[in-house]
């Protein structure tokens, strides 16, 4: 089956230092793009992430120190990742909760202006759990009867994914051939930010969902609480959400002249 497709779409996968999207960093980035006549472009790269990588980490994907101590680090890869998905929609496993957070993190860093407002994203994973529950080993032999060889490379999880997204479209008759679709099928809630400490209520301002200002508007807060934009700026907090935060800031500030 061919992907239904209005542009490109790049599935991806990350292997990194660890799962704090704040402070952990890409080791690994392996991109599928597939464009809307079939055609498709496949790139993997190596990062030195510029922190030592934990033992814990290494034992899950295989990438020590000394194998990318000579590689890129992702300031100079940014450009040539950015340049191939910024006209794309994003598909990954896991990616809505993790590797699309990560990785604007790393594009933040790289003074790279990444943004998802004209990009939908796909979660393969999400529709995977929402139909069968179960991991990414687990969906290649339940819909492509395959197994799963070299688990935890970028490249074998990037290709593993793009083809259980076209054997869940075969399989299951209430999936559209629709990024648009398949997006909002695999989406989990709407926020204003990756990371989830930004949402909307019903009328789609912003909120902040967590401590004593949760479910309080975003605008109001840092009207009444400027010093607590400040703090939420000096905060370990990641450096998507400290964006949303100010563009807010700013919409609020230019509505006032």
């Amino acid at each position: 089956m061919q992907l239904n497709l209005n542009k490109p779409i790049c599935f991806f996968d990350l292997e990194t230092t660890g799962i704090n999207v704040a402070s952990d960093r890409i080791v690994e980035i392996s991109i599928l793009k597939v464009f809307p006549n079939g055609n498709k472009e496949s790139y993997t790269w190596r990062v030195n992430p510029e922190m030592p990588i934990p033992k814990q980490a290494s034992d899950i994907h295989g990438i020590t120190n000394e194998m990318v101590a000579n590689e890129p680090t992702f300031n100079e890869l940014a450009p040539k990742v950015f340049q191939l998905i910024k006209d794309s929609d994003l598909g990954g496993f896991n990616s809505n909760r993790f590797d699309i957070p990560l990785l604007a993190e790393e594009m933040l860093r790289a003074e790279i202006d990444f943004d998802m407002k004209k990009a939908q994203s796909v979660d393969v994973q999400t529709i995977f759990h929402k139909m069968e529950k179960r991991t990414l080993e687990a969906a290649y032999k339940f819909y492509c009867d395959k197994s799963l060889e070299n688990a935890h490379s970028a490249e074998a999880d990037t290709l593993a994914t793009y083809e259980v997204l076209k054997a869940q479209l075969a399989r299951y008759d209430e999936l559209e051939n629709d990024v648009n679709f398949l997006a909002e099928f695999s989406s989990h809630r709407e926020f204003a930010d990756f990371a989830g400490f930004i949402g909307y209520n019903k009328d789609g301002e912003e909120i902040f969902t967590f401590g004593k200002h949760k479910g309080v508007l975003v605008e109001e807060i840092l009207e009444k609480e400027p010093g607590y934009f400040g703090w939420l700026l000096n905060a370990d907090f990641p450096l998507y959400t400290k964006k949303v935060l100010t563009r807010v800031k700013v919409r609020k500030f230019n509505n006032k002249l």
